[in-house]
């Protein structure tokens, strides 16, 4: 005897919607399998219903409000993208014990305690694998694998367009708006590249990822961010003479202040990283990330990071689950939120530094620009000039300091005369000297 169907509202049927309804189509039988029961499309929402969707007419609708409110849809899928359409129509699911699964990182980065408080209220499953690293997944081993272990930091890689541009630029020298067009051409940029090259797409999953690390809700807002727009050749070249190449990260981590009190960092900006680090070979558009915890110590999960294929079978895998505690009666896991834990400012965030600066080239300036480094107790690790006369280069790596000190520290050498410009500040990742 064939169990009820379970209804399945889509809204969205972009790249990933258009593959979440293939695989839905082509598999059904293996999906009723799996959960027990046939998973049914009860409708697709679209902007506009007209044109060959590769989908039967009677399914598509313009009206998501009315599809999400329709008493035979049991599971509603959002792959819109955007954050105040799929806001309403994401919490009047929720409100209605209808379970979600959400594609949506913008929206989670914004809104998860919300929309975590509906769902808790109604009793409803909110899943979210695909809203961070596409095809890998994170989400769900940090929430229910890892849970019974202490997390103490998170790392990757988790957009794959400024990936992909860091990559291009590193093999062929390529700079960064000719890298840029390229990955325009090809697909892996879109027509307004700003979410991604200047980080915000990456604050939105370390967002994601540090709320669910370190029990304590984070937002986009809490996330400090940096692009990879002012990246250029020459910092590369550097990179690699230092036995490094250049990432954009996403980190988030658990500190301690000298007093003992435990705060969270979750910070965005392209770094240095040795070649030796596991990070440092993920190239082109994939996506990689370590998680460190106390007693699986350390993780990492690589895999494609995004395209309608590889975010479509994480947005699917949480269909299963959810489809599964209807079935079965049982429930998905609950925010987890009891730590509170303060965000604490970048200024307070001990790292390494890489400074690039064109100089004088005459006596006295090493000796000057070493002064202003010791003035704010900024230890230098090596220093190395390139070139000579008006293209005299200066590059100073640092151990460990505080972000407070080394900005004031390069603010005061872009006043020095024998300082042209400081041309490039980037962080250096995967060590601890």
């Amino acid at each position: 005897m064939t169990s009820k169907p379970i209804g399945v509202a889509v809204l969205g049927l972009g790249n990933v919607g258009s593959e979440v309804v293939r695989i839905l189509t082509e598999n059904a039988e293996d999906f009723e399998a799996r959960i027990g029961a046939p998973l049914e499309i009860r409708g697709i929402a679209v902007r506009r219903v007209d044109g060959d969707r590769g989908v039967p007419t009677e399914l598509l609708t313009d009206d998501p409000a009315e599809l999400v409110g329709r008493d035979d849809v049991d599971i509603v899928v959002e792959v819109l993208g955007g954050i105040d359409i799929p806001r309403k129509l994401v919490l009047s699911a929720l409100e209605k014990g209808k379970s979600v699964i959400t594609a949506n990182k913008a929206l989670l980065a914004e809104y998860t305690g919300e929309l975590a408080d509906a769902a808790e209220k109604s009793r409803a499953d909110l899943y979210f694998e695909a809203a961070v690293a596409g095809a890998i997944p994170v989400v769900r081993p940090l929430m229910q694998s890892l849970a019974g272990d202490r997390v103490n930091k998170v790392a990757g890689i988790v957009n794959g367009t400024t990936n992909f541009i860091l990559s291009a630029m590193d093999e062929t020298g390529a700079d960064y708006a000719e890298t840029l067009a390229e990955a325009g051409r090809l697909g892996y940029a879109e027509a307004d590249p700003t979410a991604d090259v200047e980080g915000y797409d990456a604050a939105s999953k370390a967002a994601i990822l540090a709320s669910i690390a370190f029990h304590t809700r984070v937002t986009a807002g809490d996330v400090y961010r940096e692009g990879i727009s002012k990246i250029t050749s020459d910092d590369l070249e550097t990179a690699k003479s230092l036995d490094c190449t250049i990432k954009l990260l996403a980190i988030c981590e658990r500190i301690v202040t000298p007093k003992g009190k435990e705060r969270i960092s979750a910070r965005v900006y392209p770094a240095l990283v040795p070649l030796n680090h596991p990070l440092a070979s993920v190239n082109g558009a994939f996506n990689a990330v370590v998680v460190e915890a106390e007693a699986a110590g350390r993780l990492m999960f690589y895999g494609q990071g995004a395209g309608g294929a590889p975010t479509a079978s994480a947005v699917l895998g949480d269909l299963v689950m959810a489809a599964r505690n209807k079935f079965y009666g049982g429930r998905g896991p609950l925010e987890s939120k009891y730590a509170k834990l303060e965000v604490a400012p970048m200024g307070d965030i001990l790292t390494r530094y890489y400074v690039s600066m064109q100089v004088a080239d005459k006596p006295g300036v090493l000796a000057t620009v070493a002064a202003e480094f010791s003035k704010r107790d900024v230890s230098i690790s090596t220093v190395r000039q390139q070139g000579s006369g008006d293209g005299a280069r200066l590059v100073v790596v640092t151990h460990l300091a505080a972000d407070s000190a080394l900005s004031e520290t390069v603010a005061s050498l872009e006043q020095l005369d024998v300082v042209v410009h400081v041309a490039s500040v980037l962080r250096l990742e995967g060590t601890t000297v």
